[in-house]
């Protein structure tokens, strides 16, 4: 319960909430903290800020302030990878890396979270890929004094569909290459598709420690990824044969080494044409032309969750399709820009 005074009563009394300040531009923050004891020096400040009166609290048992709410809120959100101080400013918390990874985020539990009355958490988009220390997420209780059963109620939400917000380290995978094409591999035109691809790896952290280039020879194609596996590659990534053209044998070379899973198409334009297939737990990433083409494609996606562990399927390929069309800028902007957003 919230008792009223008047400003000019209220020099001595602590402050039941923290007072923002807004100077447009410049600064936006407590000019106040909660706790503060008000002296006559402040009340000029304090008039400034719009207030004429200030507020004392007097909690039911039942009742609980926005500060020890957002904590609970921050504890049931975080997940592995997630970290926050216990250290609420106007009844928000920030949630942050504590890793460098991959930050996901259970969007459907995050919906419900937020249909909830009195209480909120705002994200970054899910998939994003993170620094530690980076802000991911925040979260606040909306009123100053509500009923402690939503919050607790709220809490349960999240905590019981497993973590909703996390940072997934990214892997550091020995990834071989496979470069199809008969006009490669007998050197009518020279490959520029390993140069892209290995540039794609090693900017997550990951090495091409193997490669190999094949003709349009779908037994050729699966020697080549068996050699790699071999070889101990735990990720493979093959250019090219991705079309309907009858020469394009690439996934036939994927069936013969001994695919266990295989789906071919994804919901992205540039990449309609990729491929993921499993060998056992291993990945295979079939690159359409259009890698060549395209700065940013349906690879840019899909690799950096690859990478985090997570075993895509059709599913997964088909959700992609929200945010999935490149708008085609003259200066690409991505990651700063839609594409890829909605998943």
């Amino acid at each position: 319960m919230l008792k009223k005074i008047k400003l000019k009563d209220a020099v001595g009394t602590e402050l039941a909430h923290d007072i923002t300040e807004i100077r447009p531009g410049k600064f936006k923050g407590p000019a106040f903290h909660k706790g503060y004891t008000v002296c006559n020096e402040d009340i000029c400040h304090l008039q400034k800020l719009g207030k004429n009166h200030l507020y004392l609290i007097d909690m039911e048992e039942d009742e609980i302030h926005e500060n020890e709410a957002a904590a609970i809120l921050a504890n049931a959100l975080s997940g592995e990878g997630i970290e926050w101080k216990d250290d609420p400013k106007e009844g928000k918390i920030n949630l942050l890396a504590e890793k460098d990874g991959l930050f996901t985020v259970n969007t459907t539990v995050l919906a419900a979270f937020n249909m909830i009355d009195e209480v909120m958490c705002a994200t970054l988009h899910n998939h994003t890929i993170v620094k530690k220390g980076e802000l991911v997420a925040a979260t606040r209780a909306i009123p100053l004094i509500m009923k402690r059963l939503p919050i607790e109620r709220v809490a349960a939400i999240a905590r019981q569909n497993g973590a909703v917000l996390s940072v997934r380290s990214i892997g550091e995978a020995k990834v071989g290459l496979v470069i199809t094409g008969s006009e490669v591999y007998h050197g009518l035109i020279e490959d520029r598709f390993a140069p892209i691809l290995t540039e794609k790896v090693n900017a997550l952290g990951s090495r091409a420690v193997n490669l190999a280039f094949a003709p349009d020879d779908a037994q050729r194609i699966s020697e080549a990824i068996k050699a790699h596996i071999d070889d101990g590659c735990d990720l493979i990534l093959l250019s090219g044969g991705m079309s309907v053209d009858p020469d394009d044998v690439t996934r036939q070379g994927i069936r013969l080494a001994g695919s266990t899973e295989m789906h071919y198409g994804a919901a992205v334009l540039p990449g309609a044409m990729f491929l993921l297939a499993y060998l056992d737990d291993i990945p295979l990433l079939g690159i359409p032309a259009c890698g060549l083409y395209h700065r940013i494609t349906v690879l840019d996606l899909v690799l950096p969750r690859i990478l985090a562990g997570e075993r895509m399927g059709k599913a997964e390929l088909a959700f992609l399709g929200h945010g999935g069309l490149c708008k085609g800028c003259p200066e690409c902007s991505y990651p700063h820009c839609p594409f890829g957003k909605g998943a």
